[in-house]
């Protein structure tokens, strides 16, 4: 299967535009025989501003033993929509009613949809914000009633899943989940998953039933209940710029693991604004490392493309698009960081979309330097979007 996905073709004027277009097509002559190829264009200024075009291999592409068609993951660990194609919506297809600080970096928008489930948090939060106030009292009072709040953070579970029932968007879910119901805990053990959308920490409460905390950035705190449940539920925030909140978390977290509460984190250190995969952060997996215990991976999909980064609210129902996959644990004992955060990544992709796989790094053969591929930011306006083409071949 040729993968050219994402292609960016830059052009300075509409000569250039039309040979990068003829280009396209004789590329995918020259990478017919390589299965994970992808087509890279560059407008080279260092060299009389020559249009280059070469077919690489793609490095951080699947590969036929991890992904070697969607043939090879079971029917029902996958999404039913939105695995072999695309459910993503442009924002003009979103159909804005709202938009706020338009022309900004920061435009966001509320379509029909981003409007019902408006109402739905209208109904449910104002409940949830009660029972937490109800709770936090209660164990306040009796400090030894709930030492690790296991109640104060069921009521954040029981919105997470009520909100997604009430906006259609409750995801479908596969994989080992026997072992995360309260019957049958694991113990101790680091939940990663990837992320991409806000919708990532309510549809992960659908499959995490015991007592767990999340590592979560600082700035959380100031969100209306969902600050009130990080902060109430004692759960462990960061501040990746303050080199002593790293060590503070670090050894927050290992504290919690040798007390029995599991770990939830996200490797990634930050959402994706286009749903793949990054480079994970340092740090996460030590903690594994030094308390002994297992990561469970667990792979989220199409949350992205529900709630992408350009909109304030869902843009549409997830029913059918978003699917959590519980991986079987990796055991930490024997193995070094690197070795954890390889095993896990391949565990993710394993059972997203490849809509989510990471793009290939480009090879400037000029400089022999590798140039990540760019991403684009979400909450950004494109100052060339009339020149700026996507180009996706399957």
């Amino acid at each position: 299967r040729l993968l050219c996905t994402h292609t960016m073709i830059w052009s300075k004027d509409t000569h250039h535009t039309w040979l990068a277009m003829s280009l396209v097509a004789s590329s995918i002559m020259m990478g017919a025989t390589n299965h994970n190829a992808v087509l890279a264009f560059s407008h080279n200024t260092h060299a009389n501003n020559r249009l280059q075009v070469r077919v690489a291999p793609s490095a951080d592409a699947p590969n036929t033993a991890l992904y070697s068609s969607l043939g090879a993951v079971p029917q029902n660990e996958g999404p039913a929509i939105g695995f072999e194609n695309s459910c993503e919506m442009t924002q003009e297809e979103a159909a804005a009613i709202v938009t706020l600080k338009k022309g900004t970096p920061k435009e966001k928008i509320i379509n029909a949809y981003g409007l019902y489930t408006i109402l739905v948090t209208l109904v449910l939060n104002p409940i949830w914000s009660a029972a937490m106030a109800i709770t936090d009292a209660v164990c306040n009072t009796f400090p030894d009633l709930d030492p690790h709040r296991s109640v104060y953070d069921t009521t954040g579970k029981i919105w997470a899943k009520a909100w997604l029932s009430a906006a259609n968007s409750y995801p479908s879910i596969s994989g080992d989940i026997e072992r995360l119901k309260k019957d049958n805990d694991l113990g101790a053990c680091l939940f990663v998953a990837n992320h991409a959308s806000w919708l990532d920490i309510p549809v992960l409460c659908t499959v995490l039933d015991p007592v767990f905390k999340f590592i979560a950035k600082g700035e959380l705190k100031e969100v209306p209940c969902i600050g009130q449940q990080l902060t109430g539920g004692n759960h462990i925030m960061i501040d990746r710029e303050d080199r002593r909140s790293q060590l503070r978390t670090f050894k927050e977290g290992v504290s919690w693991l040798n007390n029995g509460v599991p770990l939830m984190a996200f490797p990634e250190g930050m959402r994706s604004n286009d749903g793949r995969l990054m480079e994970f952060k340092g740090g996460i997996f030590s903690m594994a490392v030094k308390a002994n215990v297992p990561i469970v991976p667990i792979s989220i999909s199409n949350t992205h493309a529900v709630m992408p980064g350009f909109s304030l609210f869902p843009i549409q129902t997830g029913s059918g698009k978003l699917h959590v996959h519980v991986h079987d644990p990796i055991h930490a004992d024997g193995k070094k960081e690197a070795e954890l955060a390889e095993l896990v990544r391949e565990k993710l992709l394993s059972r997203m979309p490849l809509e989510q796989h990471p793009l290939p790094k480009i090879v400037d053969e000029e400089f022999e330097e590798e140039i990540p591929t760019p991403i684009p930011d979400a909450d950004a306006k494109d100052p060339h979007k009339e020149q700026l083409q996507k180009v996706n071949y399957t």
